[in-house]
């Protein structure tokens, strides 16, 4: 008798665990992303501070306040406060900036002053309270480095330039270790569960929305069978009758290609959390120009209103296949804005342009259609948030940037109400 197979080891399943959660998920700066929450993280760090320092040195003194390092820290409350930073929050840029913000005004900045009040109580009380907050705040991954190299850090700058202290108490020592350990692992333990939490839920809608998609396909087999059949009736009819017969069946059959194309979009965007990493060398110019010929437009018109125009081709490394459907997304998002503009589709309505800079490329498309509300450009790479709220899903953007960010490539929109929408691709040139 054959024993059974022995499955993985707990070692085996607890790297594969670890792989995923530390290595594989995506990093994520800002919880919650948005630019109301951004702007009031930077008016609490821009009034907090010198509020803090008021409370401490005034109020209720403690041995230690800085009042230059307090406002130095609230200073950077203008970077959370600018409109570049807190429009987009989402961005690459925002996610540094708010991570060395955070870092310096939470882990950095309360460790230094943690110290330099040999460890009392209301400090001891701050520090757990950082240390919550900062998990709430940012990647639970970022949340451990983060106070590790805060730690570190501000242990150094207080041998050299802070107040001479006699050293904590056995006592005091091992009480503060032990409240500090006990909020790290309890904000580590918080964090990796909500970090799984919200992967699973996105998970699992993405793949409730492939499955739907993938089930469409069976009513749409049965509808190229009828083409056939109306096909293949119509040569036994008269001239006209036949000619009738044959134009309804070529519409059900484009319709039917059409239909094709549209769920291998949605199954493509339902793998927004798991996206292959296979990558070869791609020819920007040639994935627009295949892009664009084997789109199903809906008409001659519709296709007629496409340009393209390479001026300098690049060759960047990614996946040919996401990449052209990063292209498919925005042609349709683009054509879908011109239909509802006022007049007709005109050549050059929607343009598609390759070109590069010292070491990017750009791939630009720009449609002369109803363009973005200011208020939603913000949103608009959001898994979920559509400006169309009638037909969107909201995962066509979202899963361009996921593409192209795993290109190590950035994507932004430049629109205005009325007057069209450019979004600009750029990505590093393949050596």
């Amino acid at each position: 008798m054959t024993a059974p197979a022995a499955g993985p080891s707990a070692w085996h399943r607890m790297g594969r665990w670890l792989k995923e959660e530390v290595v594989t998920a995506p990093l994520v700066p800002v919880l919650h992303p948005s630019p109301l929450r951004m702007k009031g993280l930077g008016l609490f760090t821009l009034f907090g501070h010198p509020l803090f320092w008021f409370v401490w040195a005034v109020w209720l003194p403690q041995p230690y306040e800085n009042l230059p390092l307090r406002l130095a820290t609230a200073s950077l409350g203008l970077l959370l406060l600018s409109n570049r930073i807190s429009g987009d929050p989402t961005s690459r840029l925002s996610g540094q900036v708010f991570t060395a913000v955070f870092w310096f005004e939470l882990p950095f900045l309360f460790s230094y002053m943690y110290l330099c009040n040999a460890g009392n109580h209301a400090w001891l009380a701050s520090m757990a309270a950082m240390i919550l907050t900062y998990y709430f705040a940012t990647d639970w991954r970022i949340a451990t480095v983060g106070i590790a190299a805060g730690g570190v850090l501000a242990r150094i700058l207080f041998e050299f330039f802070g107040p001479a202290l006699p050293p904590m108490s056995t006592e005091l020592l091992l009480t503060n270790t032990m409240v500090i350990a006990f909020c790290v692992s309890m904000g580590l333990l918080l964090g990796v569960s909500s970090a799984n939490l919200r992967r699973e839920h996105l998970a699992h809608t993405l793949t409730t929305m492939g499955i739907m998609a993938h089930e469409l396909r069976t009513p749409l087999a049965t509808m190229a069978l009828v083409g056939d059949a109306v096909r293949s009736a119509a040569a036994n009819c008269d001239p006209d009758t036949t000619r009738t017969l044959e134009q309804l069946s070529t519409r059900l059959h484009t319709l039917v290609r059409n239909m094709h194309h549209q769920i291998d979009t949605q199954i493509a965007n339902a793998r927004l959390t798991r996206l292959p990493g296979y990558k070869e060398a791609v020819s920007a110019g040639e994935l627009v120009r295949e892009a664009v010929a084997n789109y199903p437009f809906r008409s001659v018109r519709e296709h007629d209103c496409v340009t393209v125009r390479v001026n300098n081709d690049f060759i960047f490394e990614g996946s040919r296949a996401l990449f052209t459907q990063v292209i498919d997304n925005l042609i349709k998002n683009a054509l879908r804005s011109l239909a509802a503009a006022s007049s007709a589709v005109q050549p050059g309505d929607l343009a598609i342009e390759v070109s590069t800079l010292p070491a990017r490329g750009l791939i630009v498309l720009a449609d002369r259609g109803v363009g973005i509300r200011v208020e939603a450009q913000s949103r608009i790479f959001e898994p979920f948030f559509s400006t169309n709220r009638g037909t969107g899903h909201g995962l066509g953007l979202a899963f361009c940037q996921q593409v192209i960010h795993s290109a190590r490539g950035t994507i932004r929109v430049k629109s205005e109400p009325g007057q069209g929408a450019t979004f600009t691709i750029e990505l590093p040139i393949l050596n």
